[in-house]
């Protein structure tokens, strides 16, 4: 008799056992469902510029539906959805023209921000069209402002994010590399490739910090981007597009969803 009550009672706890490690697994395979709105901020690489599919009401800002916000939003159907980056975005513009949106109520706020304050289209002018070293001149002058004047701006938007937002997960994106250097490509020197692809990785640990010193999370894409960089023959990023030449130096769609959007969801 005692035999058998041992036999129930270990069967029970084995059984019991089970069921609670097919329930965690359950749980860790079916990720939360994402709770309140969302609200994409930032410029260009935010809007989907370079993606295609604008939206027509979103004007000059140039949002796209293949834009990483519009994809995740697609696929994880928050509450609400507010997209407002735009193309050509400075901090300035977040502060001024993109923030409505935000409310107790949002849940995931996401943004990348910085890169048209540092000069990146004259950055990217003057390298494409002058010398080496005028080109590692503007550079040099964009990481000056990098580090003078960039980290208090961006602290004006993150504050301004937590303030109107104070219950969200905040995720500040960063910029990819745009090219793969030691390998035989048309157009830009060896030189300003490496000088570019410097200044990226400067901008992003600028933004880095300033994001991860505010408690947000910081999504860098470099990773994902990397094997898809101008010059490796399955490139995610434009070159210089003379068909459209806003589009140059943005991420097709496929950098859209294959670089941006698996950053984000494992950041949000």
């Amino acid at each position: 008799m005692r035999r058998s009550r041992l036999v129930v009672f270990v069967s029970s706890l084995l059984l019991a056992a089970g069921s609670a490690l097919t329930g965690a697994t359950a749980a860790q395979a079916s990720p939360l469902a994402p709770t309140g709105g969302y609200v994409a901020l930032g410029d260009s690489y935010s809007s989907g510029v370079g993606a295609g599919s604008y939206d027509a009401s979103s004007g000059d800002c140039k949002r796209s539906t293949k834009a990483y916000p519009a994809l995740w939003a697609a696929t994880h159907s928050p509450s609400s959805f507010s997209f407002t980056a735009c193309a050509g975005a400075r901090t300035g513009d977040v502060l001024a023209g993109q923030l409505g949106p935000l409310s107790s109520a949002t849940g995931l706020v996401s943004i990348t921000i910085g890169g048209n304050d540092a000069g990146f289209s004259d950055v990217m002018t003057t390298c494409v069209l002058q010398s080496d070293s005028a080109c590692v001149a503007r550079i040099n002058t964009a990481k000056a402002y990098v580090d003078s004047t960039l980290p208090g701006r961006l602290d004006s938007v993150y504050s301004a994010i937590r303030s109107k937002a104070p219950n969200s997960r905040v995720v500040v994106l960063g910029y990819p590399r745009f090219y793969q250097l030691g390998t035989t490509c048309i157009g830009l020197s060896e030189t300003k490739r490496k000088a570019i692809n410097d200044a990226a990785d400067y901008l992003n640990t600028a933004i880095e910090k300033r994001a991860v010193d505010h408690g947000f999370g910081f999504g860098d894409v470099r990773p994902a981007f990397t094997g898809h960089e101008i010059c490796s023959g399955s490139s995610w990023l434009h070159s210089v597009n003379w068909t459209n030449i806003g589009e140059s130096y943005h991420p097709t769609a496929a950098g859209q969803s294959g670089g941006y959007l698996p950053v984000l969801g494992g950041s949000a």
